[in-house]
Order: C-alpha cells, then sequence, then structure tokens
C-alpha cells in the first residue's frame, strides 16, 4: 500500500477527530451563556434600570422639574451643540484620512496612522491639560489670545476642541480596514472611463463605505455626548455657560440633589439606548449589503 493510499484511509478519521476535539460540549455553551448574561445584567442592565427608577422615583413631576431647570436646560443644549460641532467636523477629517493612508503611499503614513490613535492611548484628562497648558491663561498661547480677546479655556470653543481629540479615531479607525480590503480598481475604472473626482467619489466611493461612515459616525457621536474627563479639565464648571450634561449630573449628584441628578442621567441613558439600536440597524444593513 503506497503513501497515498494510507492517507486517503486515515483521513477521514481524523477529519472525525479534529471535529469532535473543536466543537464545544453543550454545558459549555450553556455555562459560557449563562455567565456572559449574569455579567451583561450586573453590569449594565441592573445599572441602567437603577438610573430610570431613581430618576423617576420621587414621580413625574419631580422629573420634569429637573429637566426644565434653567441650568439642565442650559447644560443639554450645550452637549448637543458641542456634538453638533465635533461630529461633522471629524467625519470629514476621518474620511480624508482614511482615503490618504488606504489609497497613497507618502512619508510619514505611519505617523500619522499613530497620531490618528494617540486619544486612545492618553488619558482624557491629560488631553485636556494640554490644552490648558496651550490656551490658558498662563500657557503658551494665553497671553496673546488673552490681548485679542479671545477665549477658548473655560468656554465653548474649549470644549469643542477637547470634544474632538478624544473623538479623532472612531471614523477613521473604521474607514481604513474597510477601504484597504475594498481596493482601488473601481475607482481607478471610473477615472479612465472620464470621471472626476467628485463623481468617482459620490458615484463609486461614498456608496462603497456610507455603512461604515455611518457606523463610525454613530459611535463618535455617542463619544461626543458623553465625554467627561477632557471637558471637565477645560470647562470650567461655570453653570450655565460651560457646563455639559455629564458635568451637571456630576455637580448634582455632589450636591446631594439625586432625583436631578438621574433626571439628567436618564436622557443621557436615552441617547445610549437610541445610539446602541442604531448601532446595530446600521452594522445588520451593512452585512446584508
Amino acid at each position: 500500500m503506497s503513501a497515498g493510499d494510507v492517507l486517503a484511509a486515515v483521513r477521514p478519521a481524523v477529519r472525525a477527530h479534529a471535529r469532535r476535539s473543536t466543537a464545544d460540549a453543550a454545558w459549555a455553551r450553556w455555562t459560557l451563556t449563562t455567565l456572559a448574561l449574569l455579567f451583561l445584567t450586573l453590569f449594565l442592565l441592573v445599572p441602567l434600570a437603577a438610573v430610570f427608577v431613581q430618576a423617576f422615583e420621587q414621580g413625574t413631576r419631580v422629573y420634569w422639574a429637573a429637566l426644565r431647570h434653567p441650568d439642565a436646560l442650559s447644560a443639554l443644549k450645550l452637549t448637543l451643540l458641542v456634538a453638533a460641532i465635533a461630529v461633522p467636523l471629524n467625519v470629514l477629517f476621518g474620511l480624508a484620512a482614511a482615503w490618504a493612508i488606504a489609497r497613497f503611499e507618502f512619508r510619514g503614513k505611519q505617523t500619522l496612522i499613530t497620531l490618528i490613535d494617540l486619544p486612545f492611548a492618553v488619558s482624557p484628562v491629560v488631553s485636556g491639560l494640554v490644552f490648558v497648558l496651550l490656551f490658558g491663561a498662563q500657557g503658551l498661547l494665553g497671553p496673546w489670545l488673552q490681548a485679542h480677546d479671545i477665549r477658548i479655556i473655560f468656554a465653548v470653543p474649549g470644549i469643542v476642541l477637547a470634544t474632538m481629540f478624544v473623538t479623532v479615531p472612531f471614523v477613521a479607525r473604521e474607514l481604513i480596514p474597510l477601504m484597504q480590503e475594498q481596493g482601488a480598481e473601481e475607482e481607478e475604472a471610473a477615472i479612465v472611463l472620464g470621471a472626476s473626482g467628485w463623481q468617482m467619489f459620490w458615484r463609486v466611493t461614498l456608496p462603497k463605505i456610507r455603512w461604515g461612515l455611518l457606523y463610525g459616525a454613530i459611535l463618535l457621536n455617542a463619544r461626543a455626548i458623553g465625554e467627561f474627563g477632557a471637558v471637565s479639565v477645560v470647562s470650567g464648571h461655570v453653570r450655565g455657560r460651560t457646563n455639559t450634561a455629564p458635568l451637571h449630573v456630576e455637580i448634582l449628584y455632589n450636591e446631594y440633589e439625586f432625583a436631578a441628578a438621574f433626571a439628567v442621567a436618564s436622557v443621557l441613558a436615552l441617547l445610549a439606548l437610541v445610539t446602541i439600536v442604531a448601532k446595530s440597524v446600521v452594522a445588520w444593513r451593512s452585512r446584508e449589503h
């Protein structure tokens, strides 16, 4: 019997043994599933439910009064304003950076990738402190800014800058691997057939990456709304002016106004739930596409 015949004879047995070795036992699957559900229940669902229970503990009148308070309304409006500025700008930056990294080879490419990942490695508090050292009254550019009556730190521009810094990677990190995997053949074909740069982008590139772009934008928006560390350093905690919703929740909680704190926190939690649903829908549509 030749070696080939021997291999052909034992191959089915080897495959069967491999399937038995790699297949999970029923008890293992149920144990891991149960542990995962317990973990999610204890560390996600229970705290989330506690927020809404505490928010309505003293009744709906107290709840709505807390949300209608001028400081709460100002904090929520500022949070939405900062997100409305930071999200489009970072979407544009992420799209441009992903295009450059995925489509071109240039000196400093790896440095650009490292800089995009920097907010993931640096504590948000440290990044906020960097902005204070740059734009604060005693900072590097502070005297010049004061001379020209430009306020960045303890004002809305500083909050926007801090939020943009911590949310820079989301869109770029979503699009770079997607665009690298898709390749540039269709875009090159469009150019050869006479399409302009904008026509190529709108009719070829954007339809291919739209779900990844939307997915990154949703994550970016969620982080922008919930950012605390960097914004806390640069905001100055001025009530009615530079307090975002997360900062307002902290102040209310520290002042033992628990009902009001949880009322504002419930709005943030609701926005988080909407984000999760939107992210799931986009992920499903992306897989379907």
